[in-house]
């Protein structure tokens, strides 16, 4: 049998390869060119024509943005409506961020749903300037916002996936620059349309349609590389170099029964164990309280301080981004070197640029009325600072999570700044303004954003750690696939390295727990020591906050118990396994759900249940909440011959049990494992559990502290006493 110690080599030295291959060498100095990344890449293309989908995305936003005074206006609305159409559309940009990655997550679609995107912002830029009513114009802005956030979801990630890990801090810095490019002209344009041409906003809307299409034709030959294509690609090349023959095994076998796929709920739900991640969503989610609303506020703002119409504000906006673009491009070689040196450094940039961005910002109504250039000054401080925080934030994030889950990484980050943050701020910066007027709501902005800055930068304490799981993960899967291919017969059951807690309380500590094919193995140890725990993990009722749990191979870690279940992992939980108000018959129709339409196996494993337990065929139409304790269990034990489990855990079997009943209960678990079913017993009693099995394990306070055959446990009095009668223990002796 080759478990998780087979394929355990010196962790620091894989972990290293594994980081190099990742960009992340622990070196100082920056000796890439970005040109020689391109070229390594797939040229200049994918980033030119993400860049001008990027530049077109952004005129929508922007134009709403500066002639939200004037559709009010036009449509009879106040300024706290026309704030909530723009949080509306926020929300519509990263509510679809999600289903974006789950339509992508399955097949290569992103650079056809780029595509898409764009298409759909010709169609609602043109029925945003037909709008008649509020309603009609929030349906459109609903309908363009959706098509940003399939771009949110998809662009970054595309950008990771085109070229080496080695530049893409610099990479993701020229999409930004992009992105700030079309904040630069989507203003000049609503400036020059306005004041020159005198267009309505409706016209502005129509233009902006109409300019759109070109960008959308430039991208029609977008192609999507892979998820991994240069970096985890890389790493498991690197992996199978350091395989006896690991190249030609991997070329030659068949790797399909190594690997499961999760789905979009699980994916999901791991992003959301990884702290650094949840950090980071959470800093996302302060930014939102502030800088979602502020971009409308800043209108009225510049309207009623400063006197500014439709084209001076238009300006303002247009060059508050080259502060942003400026300190993109001075500052993203560092920020390469930050994170191939210590992705740590990074977060800690990113935290100090949106936090000191947020200060300078809030201090803009100090400026005394006459002093307008030092309020554009102190914006574009604000706006530098950010240019430094936003990409480095970015970088970090995409950088410890698999590659497979960057989208729904980018999309649970829009959810957090626009759903948890950004309807927050609306109506925090709705009652400020009621009170103190649109220059009120910026104070807050550098309260928020140094409480983002913080929770950032508490991430730099764990993000180390995270990119080690990431990188142990990949890693131990690639060489478990080499072995697999290589016809190495793996442990059915192999849990390596689980930690586990219950909220802040830690239960479980570095636990390897094995089960090889049609073994039975007890689970023995104090109450409260963390065996039932562990079983939660093995089935999937608990995820772990780090470690691997892999079934005949495969990594289940995060799959969710019903598919486990499906895969052949069932459990039996002490006392808890049948439904009180059904009958008997009921409750094993009930478990024979998960087989789905094989109905004649369900009625062969009910008959078959009956023929082992006799009583509950007597019993078959009585309800289970009145069977004594011994026939629950009875009826647990017969959802095992329904399931026909590969691996069947079992709970406390004998807890309360009469003698006779357990003898009764112990010749089915004999019964069912000589059917080929693996068996993991949990069990308070030694001389029940070790007359059943030849192999056993021994937790104490959450570790394992024996693995190994039944007899050497025996000779533990140290470790029997800890759980059962001293004299017991003696008596064993």
């Amino acid at each position: 049998m080759i478990d998780a110690e087979c394929v355990e080599a010196d962790r620091e030295e894989v972990r290293r390869i594994g980081r190099a291959s990742l960009g992340i060498t622990g070196e100082g100095g920056l000796n890439v060119r970005l040109r020689d990344v391109i070229r390594a890449g797939r040229g200049w293309y994918p980033i030119t024509a993400l860049g001008a989908l990027t530049i077109v995305d952004v005129f929508q936003g922007q134009a709403f943005g500066i002639l939200g005074p004037d559709i009010a206006d036009a449509l009879g609305l106040n300024r706290a409506v026309i704030a909530g159409l723009a949080a509306l559309r926020l929300l519509a940009v990263f509510g679809s961020t999600l289903p974006a990655a789950a339509f992508t997550q399955r097949r290569p679609r992103r650079a056809a749903m780029s595509i898409g995107a764009g298409c759909a912002w010709v169609i609602t830029a043109l029925g945003i300037g037909l709008s008649r009513t509020g309603l009609l114009l929030g349906v459109w802005l609903v309908l363009s916002g959706i098509g940003v956030g399939s771009s949110e979801a998809v662009h970054r990630p595309l950008v990771v996936d085109s070229y080496p890990p080695s530049g893409r801090v610099r990479l993701l810095a020229v999409y930004r620059m992009f992105n700030q490019a079309g904040q630069i002209l989507a203003p000049l344009l609503v400036a020059i349309l306005t004041t020159v041409g005198h267009f309505t906003w409706r016209g502005v809307f129509v233009v902006i349609s109409v300019l759109t299409i070109p960008a959308v034709l430039f991208g029609l030959g977008l192609r999507d590389p892979g998820v991994g294509t240069y970096d985890e690609s890389a790493l498991r090349a690197r992996v199978r170099e350091e395989l006896p023959g690991g190249d030609d095994v991997v070329a030659d076998g068949d790797l399909s029964g190594t690997e499961v796929q999760l789905g979009f709920f699980e994916i999901v739900r791991r992003l959301l164990l990884i702290p650094t991640v949840r950090r980071i969503l959470v800093g996302w989610a302060v930014l939102g309280l502030s800088f979602v609303p502020l971009s409308t506020y800043l209108a009225f703002f510049l309207q009623e301080r400063w006197g500014l119409r439709a084209g001076g504000r238009a300006l303002f906006a247009a060059v508050l981004p080259l502060f942003s673009m400026a300190a993109v491009a001075i500052s993203s070689r560092r920020s390469e070197a930050m994170l191939r040196r210590d992705p740590a450094e990074l977060l800690r940039r990113a935290a100090f640029g949106i936090g000191g961005g947020a200060i300078c910002i809030s201090l803009v109504p100090l400026v005394p009325s006459g002093w307008f250039l030092v309020m554009v000054l102190l914006f574009g401080a604000g706006f530098a600072l950010q240019g430094l925080g936003f990409p480095a934030l970015e970088a970090s994030q995409l950088s410890i999570i698999p590659a497979n889950m960057r989208s729904h990484a980018s999309g649970l980050a829009g959810i957090y700044l626009s759903a948890v943050g950004g309807f927050g701020g609306v109506l925090l910066f709705g009652s400020i303004d009621r009170r103190f007027g649109a220059a009120g709501v910026f104070p807050p902005v550098g309260v928020l954003g140094v409480v983002a800055a913080l929770v950032l930068r508490s991430g730099t304490k764990t993000i180390g750690t995270d990119l080690d799981r990431t990188v142990d993960a990949l890693v131990e899967n690639e060489q478990l696939r080499a072995l697999h291919a290589s016809g190495a017969r793996l442990a059915m059951l192999a849990c390596r390295g689980i930690d586990f807690a219950y909220g802040t309380v830690q239960v479980l500590f570095d636990v390897d727990f094995t089960v090889d094919e049609g073994e039975m193995v007890a689970l023995l140890g104090t109450n409260g020591a963390g065996k039932s725990t562990l079983l939660r993990v093995v089935s999937g009722l608990g995820l772990p906050q780090s470690g691997t749990v892999r079934f005949r191979g495969q990594d289940i870690t995060f799959v969710d118990a019903e598919r486990r279940v499906s895969m052949g992992i069932v459990q039996i939980p002490g006392g808890k396994a049948s439904f009180g108000p059904l009958t008997v018959a009921e409750n094993l129709r009930v478990a024979g759900y998960s087989i789905g339409r094989e109905r004649r196996a369900v009625e062969q494993g009910i008959d078959a249940s009956f023929d082992a337990f006799p009583l509950l065929s007597e019993r078959r139409n009585q309800l289970a909440s009145t069977l004594s304790g011994g026939e629950r269990q009875m009826l647990a034990l017969s959802k095992a011959l329904i399931l026909r489990p590969r691996l069947l855990v079992i709970d406390e079997l004998s807890l309360g049990l009469a003698p006779i009943v357990v003898a009764d209960l112990l010749q089915m678990v004999r019964r069912i494992n000589a059917d080929g079913t693996a068996v993991v017993l949990v069990e308070q009693s030694v001389n029940v559990a070790l007359s059943l099995v030849d192999h056993a394990y021994f937790m104490e306070k959450g570790e394992i502290r024996f693995d190994g055959r039944s007899e050497a446990l025996l000779g533990r009095a140290d470790l029997l006493r800890s759980v059962f009668l001293e004299g017991s223990a003696k008596a064993m002796s």
